[in-house]
C-alpha cells in the first residue's frame, strides 16, 4: 500500500441522486418535479430576514442556534434541551447513525424510502437493515419489528414515506413502538408532515413525549420552501438531544438559514395556506391518473409515485420531452413532485398518453 486509502466502508456507500433540474426547451416552459420542493417563493417577511442575516457574513453565525431554539421549543411547547438543528433533517439522520451506531451495529428502515438512509448508515460503518415495502408502499411495521436484533441500535420510519407515498398511521406506530426494546433509538422522520391529510395520522411530537427513545425529525425544506438553505431539526428526550448536538458540525447552520426559518415560523399560518393549495393539486393529479387507469399509491407528501419496473427509464424520458423532470428509481419507478398546475398538467398528459 502506497497512498492513503479510507475505510473499506467508504467504498460501499451508494451515491446520492439529487432531482435533475429541467433542460431548457425552446418555445416552452420547462419544469423541475424532481427534487420534491415547494414551488412557491419564499414570503417577503422570510427574503427581508434572510437579505438582514446576509448583511452581515461576515461574522459567524450563533453557533448554538439560540432564537431558533427558542423559537422551536415556543412553537412545539418543548423544552430546549429536546431540540436539535442541522443542515436540514438529513443531516440529523447522519448525526444520529454516527452518535449511536458502533461499527457492525444495524439500523433498521423500509426500503424502498429515503435515499440517503443506507448512505448515512454506511458512512458510519453500520450496516443496513432494509424491510421491503408492502405492494402499496406501505411500511411492514411488522416486519421491521421482527427484524430487530441484538446488533440494532436504530429504526428509522419514514412517514409519509419517501418515494412511495403512504404515511403510517398513529395506531400502526404505537403498536410498532411497544414491540421495540427501549435501547433502540426510533427516528420518526416526518419531513413532509405538513401535507398529511388522513384518518388517525401521527403526531411525532405527541409520541415522543413521555418515551426515551423516539425522535422526530423534521425540515424547513418542504413545506416552508427553505430548501435551498438547508435547516432541519430533531425534537427527542434531552439525553438523545445532546448527543445529537455533541456531534453536530460546529456553525453547520448559516446565520441566514436560522433567520429565515424564524422568520417562516412567524409566517406559518400563510405558508400552511400555500400547502392547503399543493394538497388540492395532489388531489387533483391522484384523481386524474386513477381516472385514466393508474394505481398509484395514497400520496401523503407533496409527491406521486409511478410503480414502472423496467419503463421508468421511458417514463422519464416521455416526461423530459414533455418539459418536465422527474425523479427516476432504475428499474423501480419514478417519483414525480406536485408543482405549479400547468406542470401538473403535462404530468397528467404524459402519464395518459404512457399508460
Amino acid at each position: 500500500m502506497t497512498s492513503p486509502q479510507p475505510r473499506a466502508t467508504i467504498a460501499d456507500i451508494p451515491p446520492y441522486v439529487a432531482g435533475r433540474p429541467p433542460t431548457a426547451r425552446p418555445g416552452m416552459t420547462s419544469y423541475k418535479l424532481s427534487s420534491n420542493e415547494n414551488p412557491y417563493p419564499p414570503l417577503p417577511g422570510v427574503v427581508e430576514a434572510a437579505n438582514a442575516a446576509v448583511a452581515q457574513m461576515n461574522r459567524y453565525p450563533d453557533m448554538g442556534s439560540t432564537a431558533l431554539y427558542a423559537a422551536l421549543a415556543t412553537r412545539f411547547e418543548v423544552p430546549v434541551e429536546d431540540l436539535s438543528v442541522a443542515t436540514g433533517s438529513v443531516g440529523l439522520i447522519y448525526q444520529l447513525v454516527q452518535a449511536f451506531c458502533e461499527p457492525g451495529d444495524e439500523v433498521v428502515f423500509a426500503w424502498r424510502s429515503f435515499e440517503a438512509y443506507p448512505i448515512a448508515v454506511t458512512a458510519a460503518a453500520a450496516v443496513a437493515v432494509k424491510v421491503p415495502v408492502l405492494a402499496d408502499g406501505r411500511h411492514d411495521l411488522d416486519a421491521m419489528a421482527e427484524a430487530i436484533s441484538e446488533r440494532t441500535k436504530v429504526v428509522l420510519v419514514c412517514t409519509p414515506n419517501n418515494p412511495t407515498g403512504p404515511a403510517v398511521t398513529q395506531t400502526e406506530l404505537d403498536t410498532f413502538l411497544a414491540k421495540v426494546p427501549p435501547h433502540v433509538v426510533v427516528v420518526v422522520d416526518e419531513a413532509y408532515v405538513e401535507f398529511v391529510r388522513m384518518d388517525d395520522p401521527v403526531d411525532g411530537v405527541a409520541t415522543y413525549r413521555g418515551r426515551e427513545n423516539v425522535v422526530v425529525t423534521r425540515t424547513f425544506s418542504k413545506a416552508y420552501g427553505l430548501a435551498g438553505l438547508r435547516v432541519g431539526y430533531a425534537i427527542a428526550p434531552a439525553p438523545i438531544a445532546a448527543a445529537l448536538r455533541a456531534v453536530s458540525l460546529p456553525f453547520g447552520v448559516s446565520a441566514v438559514a436560522q433567520a429565515a426559518a424564524i422568520a417562516s415560523l412567524e409566517s406559518e399560518a400563510e405558508l400552511l395556506e400555500r400547502v392547503d393549495a399543493l394538497i388540492e393539486e395532489r388531489c387533483r393529479v391522484l384523481d386524474g391518473l386513477r381516472g385514466c387507469g393508474w394505481d398509484v399509491p395514497q400520496a401523503q407528501g407533496n409527491f406521486v409515485w409511478f410503480e414502472l419496473g423496467e419503463r421508468t427509464a421511458a417514463f422519464a424520458a416521455a416526461a423530459e420531452e414533455a418539459g418536465i423532470v422527474v425523479r427516476p428509481f432504475a428499474g423501480e419507478g419514478a417519483r414525480v413532485s406536485i408543482g405549479e398546475p400547468e406542470a401538473n398538467d403535462r404530468l397528467l398528459e404524459v402519464a395518459a398518453a404512457f399508460r
